[in-house]
């Protein structure tokens, strides 16, 4: 039988007052507490025969003969398909969200960073922000500033905003207006070109109208750096110590294993990856394939612009996070970083 169609009314109002006091309060709980806190219109005897047969369908967990009981990865997964109740986000919280980018954000990989401590400092969770590739971002101009006598201060920059930068030394009889000039040519020959555009055959003509190699080498350095970045995807994680905070984590095991998943950034990556796709989602312990994230439960979002998937935030957190909360933000966050990565002509 459907698991949608084994509770009658009065289960599901027991086990959504069960899972909405678990995720507030993180102690097990009680038919005479959960009689006294929520108005079921029942006996506490009725209540605990209630959470007898949930406890046998599988939607409860009792971790000690005598303690009350919790939710368990089945009935967090009927509360988030149909008792989860409506919290969107407030526009106290909408504007505070959008004053944060206005006054924190000045490129476009700083749109990421931010967005990943938006969500963890709202939610108390981990977030996780996976960034597109730079490739299409177009080249717009390299310059060099003179930093001493010796030395010049390297920017690349493309249309949205991506900056590379680095301090170089000038080699033996160079000067800065060497640099002007080799700047001069570099700009002319890449602007407007994606990254991805950048071939061997583009560089092999700035080499020649250069016509000194240390001089070529010094930029080659830098342009090579940009290429290099532009081709990652780049993670963000952001609220480690908010993690650490839930009582779930006072367990230094789990916190071990959690924090040695988050380490392996391409794993993390191969996660956000296979939960890409349309709309939100959302992965509830057991029903995470890897065995290190079956406390736990995460939500995604995929982002994206113009109809181009762009890449995906996400929430992770114990099975015991503020579901409503989270998925609310999250949506929230992904309409709205579509809207702030325009600003920069993506």
């Amino acid at each position: 039988m459907p698991a949608e169609i084994e509770l009658d009314e009065r289960k599901q109002r027991v086990l959504r007052a069960i899972v909405d006091d678990y995720i507030q309060s993180a102690e097990p709980i009680g038919s005479r507490t959960l009689a006294r806190k929520y108005d079921l219109g029942v006996s506490p005897a009725t209540i605990r025969n209630e959470m007898a047969d949930l406890e046998m369908l599988g939607y409860l967990q009792q971790l000690h003969t005598s303690s009350g009981r919790i939710p368990s990865s089945k009935g967090y997964r009927f509360y988030v398909n149909g008792l989860i109740p409506p919290k969107p986000v407030s526009d106290a919280e909408k504007a505070l969200i959008d004053n944060w980018y206005r006054a924190r954000v000045r490129r476009i990989d700083e749109v990421f960073q931010e967005t990943a401590r938006i969500i963890s400092k709202v939610t108390k969770n981990v977030s996780l922000v996976l960034a597109p590739q730079m490739t299409q971002a177009r080249f717009r101009v390299l310059q060099f500033l003179p930093l001493d006598s010796r030395r010049v201060i390297t920017v690349l920059m493309t249309d949205v905003g991506f900056v590379e930068n680095k301090i170089l030394e000038m080699p033996a009889g160079a000067t800065f207006e060497d640099f002007q000039r080799m700047a001069q040519v570099i700009n002319e020959k890449l602007a407007g070109k994606t990254l991805a555009a950048i071939e061997q055959k583009s560089l092999a003509t700035i080499r020649e109208e250069i016509a000194d190699e240390p001089l070529y080498e010094s930029a080659l350095e830098v342009i090579n750096r940009a290429l290099d970045s532009g081709r990652r995807e780049r993670l963000y994680l952001g609220g480690t110590r908010q993690m650490l905070e839930q009582p779930e984590f006072h367990d230094v095991e789990k916190v071990k294993h959690t924090l040695m998943l988050l380490e392996e950034e391409e794993l993390i990556k191969d996660i956000l990856h296979a939960h890409m796709g349309d709309g939100l989602e959302v992965t509830i312990g057991q029903e995470n394939e890897d065995s290190e994230m079956q406390d736990s439960s995460i939500i995604t979002a995929t982002y994206r612009l113009n109809g181009e998937l762009l890449g995906t935030i996400a929430v992770l957190g114990p099975t015991r996070m503020e579901y409503a909360k989270a998925m609310s933000l999250l949506e929230y966050m992904n309409d709205n970083l579509t809207e702030v990565i325009k600003r920069f002509n993506w």
